[in-house]
């Protein structure tokens, strides 16, 4: 007879969730790092009384919003490269809702997290309860359907036997390289209170690894035969070298065969910077030396990368007709698009295989030479970019120049939203694989904050830098007071150049007028004057502002010696940024419009549409 024990489905939830384990550098450590938690009326019950008996196995992490929370958690999973993650709990309706960004932000991102938000009665004797939204048609939808779009799999538990076979399922796409993303496993509120005699077994301790597809034979064949017949291939790293951990066949392979690499946003640190065959950052956001060669290349190795169109400049980037792209991935999704040989592999043993077939295999070195020479050039023109200044009102290059300078590569620096991604990607200089943490697949404004407390939660024993712009801190700054309760500390340099600069440069760009972007050119009465150094404080954070860039290194360099986070605010200029590099994106523009600009505008997007290969 099979042994049971009789259990909540939340008490099963929680303890089948403290018994999944994965193997890190040969040691054995629990898969999930934690729960974060915001209790109300549809969790604080049943999860809730739950987690708190297994707290000393799986701890449990309060937030002050719970789409901070799930952030945090999505890049604890990043941090981590995928190899652990966390869980984030909330009651139903707005608490619940909160958290669907987040869901979208790691679907886009392809990492795991597992959702557990609260829902309505399954009995539905009580409907409507407090937060149910009704559906007039529908007397089975809820909130929580919102999460089905942006989850890799979603299950609705109305049975407490039903979290049986949802969690393997769940573990599965959690854990799985080619299909990992968020999972949604929604708790009606009632059932998380009922009993079942759960079987034994299904509590027993297991241990995920990860799993490495080999690539196929055929397929690794037609991927050697175009690359031995370049005569100008280029590689991009994307995401994906990093989650596999392969920046060690990456670099194997770029060695031996003498072909140069860029990096997309997820990308960037799969390489050091200072490799000399690392062109870095390719793209809307590249450097000139990456994408010249993007123009030009005959054949593109995109490992590990989804090919948007920030890393394809819209697909006007690659302008070589006869080009031929190989698309190394571990999703098959992702390694046709545009029509590309595929290599369906994870990245570390695609590599690995690709490398010894073309051993003896050379790029021709007038193209290495050719990189090479474009390399010197951006970092030229990246060195004038960032040089210190005595100016106002500084660029955000400037800045990024003064935190490079006073902090190093050493550290984990983390970004999302607003200019600074477009900046970053070209001019800061990584150092190790994943010291560069970029949200930039939903570019969601307010990651960054709760983004560097979840980074640290995964590296303690690491600075994190975290750069943010006005517009993202006044969106989600609350776990600031998190970090400091946590005993977390971040470095947060915080750009205030007074409104949203980046889209209105776009606007700008696209021949609109200055409008509803920059806090000037919003409806106002009166300006807002924001003191964010003493909110900052408010919070709990060390807070300084500083009126120059001089002023930010030295306050950078106390910064290092602190204890507890540390904000620190600079004024900046909202109409600069760096000139050399970039490329072409398509941003449509309206094709009449009563004012000239736009119409000039329209005119040049067409010119730049019908210059698309």
């Amino acid at each position: 007879m099979t042994k049971t024990i009789c259990l909540t489905m939340a008490q099963a939830l929680t303890r089948f969730l403290a018994r999944q384990m994965t193997e890190i550098d040969g040691k054995k450590v629990p898969i999930f790092g934690g729960v974060w938690a915001i209790f109300g009326h549809g969790n604080v019950a049943g999860v809730g009384e739950a987690l708190y008996q297994v707290r000393d196995e799986l701890p449990t992490f309060r937030a002050h919003n719970e789409q901070a929370m799930a952030h945090a958690a999505i890049a604890y999973a990043k941090a981590n490269f995928r190899r652990r993650f966390m869980a984030a709990t909330s009651s139903i309706g707005p608490g619940a809702l909160n958290m669907v960004t987040a869901a979208a932000l790691a679907h886009v991102n392809r990492l795991p997290v597992l959702f557990l938000p609260g829902d309505v009665f399954a009995n539905r004797i009580p409907d409507p309860v407090l937060q149910q939204a009704e559906d007039f048609s529908d007397g089975t939808a809820t909130v929580n359907d919102c999460f089905r779009p942006v989850s890799r799999y979603f299950d609705r538990i109305t049975r407490p036997e039903q979290i049986i076979p949802a969690l393997n399922r769940a573990m599965q796409v959690l854990t799985d390289p080619a299909e990992c993303g968020p999972v949604t496993l929604s708790l009606c509120q009632d059932v998380q209170a009922e009993a079942y005699d759960y079987p034994e077994s299904f509590f027993a301790e297991r241990v995920w690894h990860q799993r490495r597809p080999r690539p196929d034979r055929s397929e690794l064949a037609a991927a050697v035969a175009a690359l031995t017949g370049a005569k100008k291939p280029l590689m991009i790293a994307g995401g994906g070298v990093l989650f596999s951990q392969a920046s060690g066949e990456l670099a194997k392979l770029v060695q031996d065969a003498g072909m140069p690499v860029c990096e997309t946003q997820g990308g960037k640190s799969s390489l050091p910077d200072d490799h000399p065959l690392n062109m870095a950052a390719v793209g809307v956001t590249g450097t000139s030396a990456a994408n010249r060669l993007a123009e030009e290349a005959d054949v593109v190795l995109a490992v590990g990368t989804r090919l948007q169109d920030f890393t394809t400049g819209s697909w006007a980037l690659f302008k070589n007709s006869g080009k031929t792209i190989v698309g190394l991935n571990v999703q098959p999704f992702d390694a046709g698009k545009h029509q590309a040989l595929p290599l369906v592999a994870d990245a570390a043993e695609g590599l690995a295989e690709l490398g010894a077939a073309l051993k003896g295999w050379k790029a021709p070195a007038a193209w290495t030479d050719n990189a090479a020479r474009g390399k010197k050039d951006w970092q030229a023109d990246a060195d004038k970019a960032t040089a210190s200044t005595n100016a106002a009102y500084p660029s955000d290059a400037q800045v990024i120049g003064a935190v490079q300078r006073a902090m190093g590569s050493d550290v984990i620096l983390l970004h999302a939203a607003g200019g600074l991604p477009g900046e970053l990607h070209k001019l800061w200089q990584a150092g190790a694989p994943g010291s560069y943490h970029a949200e930039y697949g939903f570019s969601t404004m307010g990651y960054e904050i709760a983004g560097g407390l979840g980074v640290k939660m995964a590296k303690p024993e690491e600075e994190v830098v975290v750069m943010i712009g006005d517009g993202s801190y006044l969106m989600l700054n609350s776990e600031i007071a998190t970090s400091v309760m946590l005993g977390l500390k971040l470095t947060v340099v915080l750009l205030d150049n007074r409104g949203y600069g980046c889209i209105n440069r776009l606007q700008m760009a696209t021949g609109g007028a200055n409008f509803n972007n920059l806090l000037k050119d919003a409806r106002h009465e009166v300006l807002p004057d924001i003191d964010f150094a003493a909110h900052a404080a408010s919070l709990g954070a060390i807070a300084e502002k500083v009126s120059s860039i001089s002023g930010l290194e030295t306050a950078l360099a106390q910064a290092k010696k602190n204890t507890r986070t540390t904000v620190l605010v600079i004024d900046t200029d909202p109409l600069v940024s760096t000139e050399a590099g970039g490329s072409w994106w398509d941003v449509a523009v309206p094709e009449v419009s009563v004012r000239p600009q736009v119409n000039a505008a329209r005119k040049k997007y067409e010119e730049a549409l019908s210059g698309r290969p």
